[in-house]
């Protein structure tokens, strides 16, 4: 009885150790369960979070990554069949993903989140969602026993109003969260198609490793420093962002890891792009940037034809 016994523990030993050498960087996990909590509930409204979690995985501290939707404060879900399939492949590769529903004040708003909406309109849109998912992320932090999750390796990821919530809530302090081992950054953030307000929120203490995905033609939300939805300076929506671009030229300067993933003449559809066509790049940033910190300052172009009378022009895309 002990021999088969301390050859289920050996054998226990050996499956996890293999899975820890392969773990974040290979397809493991076949069967993922998919757990939908409420993670707080504000102005009588549920906030709900989809958690995916690898099942039959003995490791006690997994990397988790938060996705953000988009849908311009106004609409998008956390449970489209395209974000389900992402947050499904992540799980494979040994991540627990959680897909949060957050606040969305611009909903029923006939001024949308455009030129009509007052730029302190906005900017109070993002404190709201940024806000949500830091409770989302202290939702997981307190129950990391039952999720088994690091809390010092969180990584944020969002697409569009997704994207420009994820990376505002990262590029703050660390966050006190009362737990033993001090202070929580985030380990990393994946923007696609975001911005900032603000470039002086970025220095030594707030930088983290950085996935940027945009396209250089994007309408909505500028790849550098432009207004808003291209907003006139008389209009009321008139409120200047600082995108990809802007925000790897600042990291550059703090000598913080980054990787800029630009598309020459893409709009604001690379918003969505890459939970499919650069999954890879996606993978690797996770694993190498924000888990093993080994990560450069990188670049990647994919070549397309600018629109150059409407948006700047960048040497690397006319070339």
């Amino acid at each position: 009885m002990h021999k088969k016994l301390s050859l289920v523990v050996l054998s226990i030993f050996l499956l996890s150790f293999s899975f820890a050498q392969e773990r974040y960087t290979t397809d493991l996990f076949d069967e993922i369960r998919v757990e939908t909590v409420t993670y707080a509930t504000k102005d009588g409204e549920n906030l709900d979070m989809d958690i995916y979690l690898p099942q039959n995985d003995y490791e006690q501290e997994r990397a988790t990554i938060i996705y953000v939707h988009g849908g311009g404060f106004s609409g998008g879900e956390r449970d489209g069949e395209n974000i389900k399939t992402f947050c499904t492949r992540l799980a494979n590769y040994g991540y627990v993903v959680a897909s949060i529903s957050y606040r969305l004040t611009r909903k029923g708003k006939p001024e949308g989140f455009g030129c009509d909406c007052p730029a302190t309109e906005k900017m109070n849109t993002i404190y709201a969602a940024s806000e949500d998912l830091q409770d989302a992320a202290f939702f997981l932090i307190e129950n990391r026993h039952q999720y088994a999750i690091n809390p010092q390796q969180i990584i944020l990821s969002g697409s569009s109003a997704g994207a420009e919530t994820v990376l505002f809530t990262a590029y703050q302090p660390p966050y006190c969260y009362g737990l033993d081992s001090g202070p929580v950054s985030f380990a990393g953030v994946i923007g696609m198609a975001g911005a900032i307000p603000d470039t002086t929120a970025l220095y030594d203490e707030s930088a983290i490793p950085s996935l940027l995905f945009h396209g250089t033609d994007d309408n909505l939300v500028p790849y550098g420093t432009a207004p808003h939805h291209y907003c006139s300076e008389d209009s009321k929506g008139y409120w200047i962002l600082h995108g990809s671009y802007t925000i790897a030229e600042k990291l550059e300067e703090l000598e913080v890891p980054y990787w800029l993933h630009t598309t020459c003449g893409g709009a604001h559809e690379v918003n969505i792009t890459p939970i499919t066509d650069y999954f890879d790049v996606i993978i690797e940033f996770c694993d190498q940037f924000a888990i093993e910190k080994n990560g450069d300052q990188r670049q990647t172009i994919i070549e397309g034809k600018q629109n150059t009378d409407k948006y700047t022009t960048y040497n690397f895309c006319s070339e």
